[in-house]
């Protein structure tokens, strides 16, 4: 979906998205922040419920972590910031507000880079403020009831909020996942989506002129391709009722995945709805210059300069999206340090990019096949098996065949090669016996051999074929095909 709409109409979009942090502890309450798994309001305190003379006392792990999502946001966290009362009535909010930060949040501006079909572009981040999360109301499908789990009352929250710089639901769905490689990376965040530890609101827009057009608000979408789908529906159901002579109403709705499609939900409030108010059981927070450049020296690279540093070795963008994800998905496995600390020689880390690309990461997502080696080791067996194969000794489809072996089977060898030859997956270079091979399948098959000296090269395929088929896979393919030119053109 590009920016320009049916009718005239130009798209615009912008996300708030709400990161929660994996604290060991919540924002304001000495409670385990990790409820995935526990049972309905089993991880609470007097703090979630708002109980009276409950004073909060705020996480410090949260304000490090804030720090270190600023600097993944190309911004820097502000040196004074503070707490404010955002007032509203929910049953899953028993204190009846919610403790965020409004005119002063942690961090101001920032961007993220993003690519869609192939197209770089930067996003403006406007802020990212603090906040303890609401409770969950729960609905029992067929009551007439609803329930509240407060579990994840207080945990702490980032929501960061984009300037309106998306203009389409690719690059929509190409912000939300580069968001949720910066916060995995500055591991501030696990940003599951499937428990809700990343969601994203979508505001949609859409106007015939440069000034906006009236926005709805989809709340609570847990995954990328969900933004990339709330992003195309709004858009065309705003442009169906403009076209009509309806008015866009500015509204929070919600998203059903299972219908592909959005339905109101209550009339969007504006800011002075809430009744702000800064909070005054809580002091404002003062950064020291030496706490920020000490949080900014621990900073890991980024996805941004990994894909650079990949981009020497003449890699796909696929493959180095999926080097960049399996590296933190993957949390015991190194990929790109392993890559990284081989640049010297190009040929070698490309041999590892492809082979990881290509067999160990396809490979780990099966927990029960996962590599139980260690970097040593695995850079050890990649040497050697990059040795025989650069030497003409192994083709791709025994590379494959060796390193499987030597990764997953865990069986312990002492030297590769003497290995490799008992397993019969050593090529064949002596240029004798292939040519043996080649001359009886060039006996056996004149028609391929009349179609090539007619200029049908393609048939040559076909012969180079034949004899991986008669030498079982020992040959190499590539002296075969100069010795099948070579005798054909002496013939």
């Amino acid at each position: 979906m590009t920016n320009k709409l049916d009718d005239g109409y130009r798209l615009t979009v912008g996300i708030e998205c709400h990161v929660q942090f994996n604290t060991k502890t919540k924002l304001f309450s000495a409670v385990d922040n990790d409820a995935r798994e526990a049972p309905p309001n089993t991880l609470v305190s007097h703090i979630c419920f708002g109980l009276p003379g409950a004073l909060p006392v705020l996480n410090k792990k949260a304000i490090y972590l804030a720090t270190r999502a600023a600097f993944a946001l190309n911004s820097s966290p502000q040196k004074f910031s503070k707490f404010d009362r955002k007032h509203y009535f929910y049953p899953d909010l028993p204190m009846g507000y919610q403790i965020t930060q409004y005119d002063e949040p942690i961090i101001l501006g920032g961007s993220v880079l993003i690519n869609a079909n192939g197209q770089n572009k930067t996003i403006g981040i406007t802020r990212a403020h603090l906040e303890a999360d609401a409770g969950k109301s729960v609905h029992p499908s067929g009551e007439s009831y609803s329930l509240v789990d407060l579990n994840r009352s207080g945990t702490p929250l980032l929501e960061i909020v984009s300037e309106p710089d998306i203009k389409s639901s690719e690059e929509a769905k190409a912000y939300a996942r580069e968001l949720y490689l910066l916060m995995r990376y500055a591991d501030v965040s696990d940003a599951n989506l499937y428990y809700g530890n990343m969601r994203f609101d979508v505001n949609v827009s859409v106007s015939k002129s440069d000034e906006l057009g009236t926005r709805t608000e989809t709340k609570n979408i847990n995954s990328f391709r969900s933004v990339e789908k709330v992003v195309e529906y709004e858009a065309k159901r705003q442009v169906e009722c403009l076209s009509q002579g309806e008015t866009i109403i500015q509204e929070t709705r919600g998203w059903d995945d299972t219908k592909q499609k959005t339905f109101s939900q209550r009339v969007k409030e504006n800011a002075d709805d809430y009744r702000y108010m800064p909070d005054p059981d809580l002091p404002p927070v003062v950064l020291e210059e030496e706490f920020i450049a000490k949080t900014k020296a621990e900073m890991p690279l980024m996805p941004e300069s990994w894909r650079e540093k990949l981009s020497s070795l003449g890699l796909s963008d696929s493959q180095r999206e999926t080097l960049i994800e399996a590296e933190i998905e993957d949390k015991n496995l190194s990929y790109l340090s392993l890559i990284e600390n081989n640049l010297s020689d190009p040929s070698f880390a490309k041999f590892l990019a492809n082979w990881f690309v290509n067999l160990e990461i396809p490979q780990n997502r099966n927990e029960e096949q996962k590599a139980s080696l260690n970097d040593a080791k695995r850079h050890e067996i990649y040497t050697q098996v990059y040795k025989l194969a650069s030497s003409g000794k192994l083709s791709s489809t025994n590379i494959k065949l060796l390193l499987t072996k030597l990764l997953y089977e865990n069986e312990v060898i002492e030297n590769i090669e003497e290995f490799a030859v008992k397993l019969n997956l050593i090529q064949v270079s002596d240029s004798s016996k292939i040519e043996e091979v080649v001359r009886s399948v060039l006996s056996a098959n004149p028609k391929a051999v009349s179609d090539i000296k007619n200029g049908e090269d393609k048939a040559i395929g076909f012969l180079v074929g034949q004899v991986m088929k008669q030498s079982q896979g020992s040959a190499n393919p590539g002296l075969a095909q100069e010795i099948i030119k070579k005798l054909i053109a002496s013939d």
